[in-house]
């Protein structure tokens, strides 16, 4: 038995067997170039990673290339970067991108063959033979085409989906419910913040009115100042490009993320001016993103002497006397100042630009030092307690994933085994779990 790298094809139960993918299923190749404003498009964006679902469907009256053909009962999988485990079984006649390829189940059952490429032996063996290096991806005729896929007798296949149907479908609810509590979180976190940046931390506070810009009002003893009132310097980042390898890491506008900095997939430079290393309490924010993005800025905690700069999309902010960094930081990062300034942004084709003269320009609330000082310790300790709580909720989520994962990939190989019995088992708790009808 020539099982390849599939080890656990040579201990298949008693009656299974294999076959090569391209004996069980055929490639769709039927090409058409008609536009249609019919909503049954789909580009490899609009399948979710990982769950087998849909986020969007679109037309075809923009596209300028050749799409593919798909009935339903296809199953569409992405072969560009299959790490992101896109797969999906077609409810509709459509059409999709070529980065998706749609196959025709022929000796196997349609939600079977899902399965089998939602599956980590499938995955991994994918990501194994991906090649190109910025954009990885497999081929059908040389690769996927090859790959020996388990077959058990047509009705144990389609117990198997059934159960996993209903197994995957109460996982992800749980998963899901760990995410509303992630967005509540979000949610109580902003709220946390803009009160303390706006309002202080003493709700005896006699306040008074503004209304200007994005502030109505301030506790008395307050000021309101422009931006650029208590910065001591403002540049614009490098326009060099840049390197997988070299001497100093540059951030980009993706390594912001929540007022932080993600020192995650750096690229360098070998040349840097020396008035462009960060040093710590800059301030860099986004003057060029998508409208949803332009803005959010995040703090500098590293020091001078890790000679890091930044891109030119990016502007640092450095502050003087009158402000404390890491109080700005949460001040423009809160939901009223990063709205207002989104509405300054000028827009451009998917982009918008907050340049550093309407940015600088922007009314801000100023505490006195000490208090900007006292609010900063405030929402470190609140935010860092939400922290830990959304560590642990993250935690439960990939645990949740990789139990799905593992389901799949062991009822699929044969690993374990599915009787009627279990099927009605799973059918009946995902019944419990979800009382309410649709519709």
């Amino acid at each position: 038995m020539n099982v390849g790298q599939d080890s656990f094809l040579a201990e298949l139960p008693g009656g299974w067997t294999f076959d090569r993918f391209k004996d069980v299923a055929m490639l769709r190749n039927e090409r058409t170039d008609e536009a249609s404003e019919v909503e049954d498009y789909l580009e490899l964006e609009d399948l979710e990673s990982g769950t087998g679902r849909i986020l969007n469907r679109r037309n075809t009256m923009e596209v300028v290339s050749d799409v593919t053909r798909f009935k339903k009962g296809d199953v569409l999988f992405g072969k560009l970067r299959p790490y992101l485990e896109k797969f999906y079984v077609a409810e509709f006649d459509g059409k999709c991108t070529g980065e998706i390829l749609a196959f025709k189940p022929e000796r196997i059952e349609s939600r079977f063959l899902f399965y089998c490429l939602a599956s980590s032996w499938f995955i991994e063996r994918c990501n194994m033979l991906a090649y190109g290096a910025k954009m990885p991806r497999v081929n059908w005729p040389t690769q996927l085409a090859q790959f020996n896929l388990p077959l058990p007798p047509l009705p144990e296949q389609q117990r198997i989906a059934e159960y996993l149907d209903a197994s995957c479908a109460a996982i992800d609810a749980a998963a899901a419910a760990k995410r509303r509590q992630l967005e509540t979180l979000d949610a109580v976190r902003d709220c946390v913040i803009e009160s303390a940046v706006t309002k202080g931390l003493r709700r005896d506070t006699r306040m008074r009115p503004v209304n200007e810009d994005w502030i109505t009002e301030i506790p008395a003893h307050w000021e309101v100042c422009r931006i650029k009132r208590i910065v001591s310097r403002v540049d614009y980042g490098i326009s060099e490009s840049t390197e997988a390898e070299g001497r100093y890491p540059v951030l980009k506008m993706g390594h912001i993320q929540r007022g932080e900095i993600e020192f995650r997939d750096l690229d360098f430079v070998d040349e840097v001016s020396d008035n462009l290393f960060l040093e710590t309490g800059d301030l860099l924010y986004n003057r060029t993103n998508s409208p949803d993005q332009v803005g959010k800025a995040a703090i500098f905690r590293r020091r001078r002497t890790d000679e890091i700069t930044f891109a030119s999309y990016l502007v640092r902010l450095r502050t003087n006397h009158r402000a404390n960094p890491y109080f700005l930081n949460y001040l423009v990062n809160s939901s009223g100042f990063l709205s207002f300034a989104r509405k300054l942004a000028i827009p451009s084709v998917q982009q918008s630009n907050l340049n550093s003269t309407r940015y600088c320009r922007m009314l801000i609330p100023r505490p006195p030092i000490e208090e900007q000082c006292e609010i900063v310790a405030y929402l470190d300790a609140k935010t860092a307690e939400v922290s830990r709580i959304v560590a642990g909720i993250e935690t439960q989520i990939a645990t949740l994933t990789a139990y799905r994962k593992s389901l799949i990939h062991e009822y699929v190989t044969g690993q374990r085994r599915i009787t009627e019995a279990d099927v009605q088992r799973a059918a009946a708790q995902r019944r419990f779990d979800n009382p309410c009808p649709k519709g």
